[in-house]
């Protein structure tokens, strides 16, 4: 731009400056950085229309140039409209740049043009960028932060060349041939390069490999049972299971909070021993991811990844245990993730369902446990039971650190660490379960990305070191929310999935004082609610525990709640 309109130097070292000092910003703010992109793209097409038509070519008519114009406007106005859309053919654009540079690059190379070491170093380069274009597809979201960091890092080297022009106008740039220390340096440089680039290509190879590969145990029949806790199938399933107990993994039967019918998967564990009929603990598991491959039965750590942490005490005390996937973890999504409705139906399904399994010999008896997120469809179990299922009587229910002000984790999400990590999942399932909420609603273009990809990985796996890697790199620019997540469509929605206060059967809630994912004052406005509408709940506190640390099985919660809970069976 700088070069057509030919500006006075004054000005070419006011608009160098304003560059340096925007490339300073953006490197330290990456999300905001992809935001800029996509207005330099679109302006950058805006600016092109306009070059367009004040250029003068005899050889096309005045009409065609004005037709140019407008669709190069277009263009950017709808590169800036649809910003997320932007970036993300953005990567595959960087990714396909270079691997055809590296094609280029190693062809040169073959050809044996040039000294040994040039076509040495020429061809390394050639692959490690090939490599990296490869990686570019695999991570996304990590390829659009380097993405946003290097597009700073070029605003500030154009305004530092542009200061250079403006302070000596018509200085060369000095040339130097390359003496022999550089180019051997230049070929080290680049065999580490392609042994860091091919290194990275395997492990993340290796990483992915690691997701759970989803069987067809999981596949929904042709017609699914009208009826909601049907059992469709059953497997015998070992992982992890205790020596005293033995365990199947069943399909079966559900409803959304629409009413449309669906599957869900779940684990049933009882004693190996014993005279049966036994009483359940329905198990409603913490956050393992929003994607289908996250279902904990598919996890290698089935119990744990949920933080089921006490399964041997509860086989020790004659108690049988059913544990939802939920819905969309292993069977087809999307998954409900903090929609109450949903999870209480498949939370309550799946104890019916587990009747049907005769080796179970499942009794009559039932308390609700749950953690975070699971304590939060807890809580909807044991509102929803009377009128839902009737058929399965509730002793109790024991929600532990739970989701329940969900306008307060969410809106407390940006202050912790990771906690981007969470909210993709959250914004995942909203999108996908409520048509006001959209992307470009809820996410800032340049986040949206970001966020899609951080959703599909769960939070157990390898994988997940990718999205804490991104989720690092936006501790300086934590706010990935076009405005307050609590007002809007997404803050409604979150309202309207808060657990009513209307438990009719008695209730533990569980928290650690120390817990800065779901925080006590959060809870404790919660708790009040309760309070307010005339219901009893014994909320006991936990000094020094955190989320997770509230659930182990050395805290001194796990005693109690074993005990709460036998006195709800007797």
């Amino acid at each position: 731009m700088t070069s057509r309109l030919d500006p006075p130097r004054w000005l070419r070292a006011v608009l160098a400056a304003v560059a340096i000092a925007l490339g300073i910003y953006l490197i330290s703010r990456p999300i905001a950085s992809l935001g800029a992109l996509v207005w330099f793209i679109g302006a950058g097409f805006v600016l092109q229309g306009v070059l367009v038509l004040t250029e003068e070519d005899d050889d096309q008519p005045r009409w065609w140039r004005v037709a140019e114009t407008l669709a190069w406007i277009a263009a950017g106005v709808v590169i800036v409209a649809f910003g997320g859309f932007t970036l993300r053919v953005l990567v595959v654009i960087i990714a396909v740049a270079l691997v055809v540079r590296g094609v280029r690059q190693v062809v040169t190379a073959l050809r044996g043009q040039g000294t040994v070491d040039s076509r040495i170093a020429s061809g390394a380069f050639g692959v490690a960028s090939i490599a990296f274009g490869l990686l570019a597809v695999l991570w996304s979201d990590i390829t659009l932060v380097v993405t946003a960091v290097v597009f700073g890092a070029w605003l500030i080297m154009t305004g530092l060349a542009e200061l250079r022009r403006a302070w000596r106008p018509g200085d060369p740039e000095p040339l130097r041939r390359p003496g022999r220390a550089r180019r051997f340096v230049r070929t080290v440089t680049a065999l580490v390069t392609v042994a860091i680039a091919v290194g990275a290509v395997v492990i993340s190879v290796n990483v992915r490999s690691d997701t759970p590969d989803v069987d067809d145990f999981y596949s929904a029949p042709k017609n699914i049972p009208e009826t909601p806790g049907v059992l469709i199938r059953s497997a015998s399933f070992t992982r992890e299971v205790p020596p005293d107990a033995r365990a199947w993994r069943i399909l079966y039967s559900t409803t959304r909070g629409d009413g449309s019918p669906a599957v869900a998967s779940a684990l049933v564990v009882v004693p190996k021993n014993g005279a049966g009929r036994w009483p359940v603990i329905d198990w409603n598991h913490g956050t393992t991811g929003y994607a289908q491959p996250c279902a904990p039965s598919l996890l290698a750590q089935p119990f744990e990844s949920g933080a089921m942490f006490v399964l041997p005490e509860i086989i020790k005390r004659g108690w049988a245990m059913v544990a939802t996937d939920y819905i969309g973890l292993g069977t087809k999504g999307p998954h409900p993730y903090l929609i109450g409705v949903d999870s209480a139906h498949a939370s309550l399904d799946a104890v019916r369902a587990a009747r049907s399994l005769k080796p179970a010999d499942l009794g009559a008896d039932t308390v609700v446990w749950g953690h975070s997120q699971g304590g939060g469809a807890a809580l909807w179990t044991g509102a929803l039971a009377p009128s839902y299922a009737p058929d399965v009587t509730l002793g109790g229910v024991a929600a532990l650190a739970p989701a329940s002000n969900l306008p307060g984790l969410i809106g407390n999400l940006p202050n912790v660490t990771g906690g981007s990590v969470f909210s993709s999942f959250a914004v995942a399932a909203y999108i996908a379960t409520y048509p006001d909420v959209t992307w470009h609603g809820a996410i800032r273009p340049g986040a949206e990305p970001i966020v899609r990809a951080m959703s599909q990985r769960c939070l157990s796996g390898p994988g997940v070191l990718v999205s804490v890697l991104s989720a690092l790199s936006l501790t300086r620019d934590p706010d990935i929310f076009v405005s307050d997540p609590t007002r809007g469509a997404l803050g409604k929605r979150l309202a309207q999935n808060v657990p009513p206060p209307t438990i009719g059967v008695p209730l533990l809630i569980g928290q650690g004082e120390a817990d800065g994912l779901i925080t006590p004052a959060a809870q404790r406005e919660y708790v009040d609610t309760i309070r307010k509408a005339g219901h009893q709940v014994d909320y006991r506190t936990y000094p020094g525990l955190g989320h997770v640390d509230l659930v182990e099985a050395k805290s001194p919660l796990i005693p109690q709640l074993l005990e709460w809970t036998a006195a709800r069976f007797e």
